[in-house]
């Protein structure tokens, strides 16, 4: 069941068409962009990822957000373009936890396990 957590969580931020992780900071705006930054900030929270790891993370998120199915925004997806959108999201968090270390991965975890509890709650 934790998984299935990551997996929604993580759906979200590929979802908007997020392709660049922004481990500190984050970008304000409006619509999409912003909700990217946002999302990216807080599957980032309190890890530091070096060059190195934001260039393969960069890599690996855009590689999956072209396998994803379109997204329109205030129409829920259909029951298929869920699970395939939660079968990407798996594959690209798998290929994310490669590319962390063994410190940072517990902490991407649980800042996606927070993010999933965050769209569970009534009214987030």
């Amino acid at each position: 069941m934790r998984k299935f957590g990551l997996v929604v969580a993580a759906a979200a931020l590929v979802a908007l068409g997020g392709t660049e992780v922004q481990a500190q900071g984050g970008g304000g705006g409006r619509g999409g962009a912003g909700m990217q930054a946002r999302m990216a900030e807080m599957m980032f929270k309190d890890i530091t990822l070096s060059a190195d790891q934001k260039t393969k993370v960069d890599s690996i998120q855009a590689k999956y957000a072209t396998m994803m199915p379109a997204f329109t925004p205030g129409s829920p997806p259909s029951e298929a373009d869920r699970t395939k959108r939660q079968e990407v999201t798996k594959k690209q968090n798998d290929e994310i936890l490669a590319v962390l270390t063994a410190e940072q991965k517990p902490v991407f975890e649980k800042n996606m396990t927070e993010m999933a509890n965050m769209r569970r709650r009534p009214g987030a």
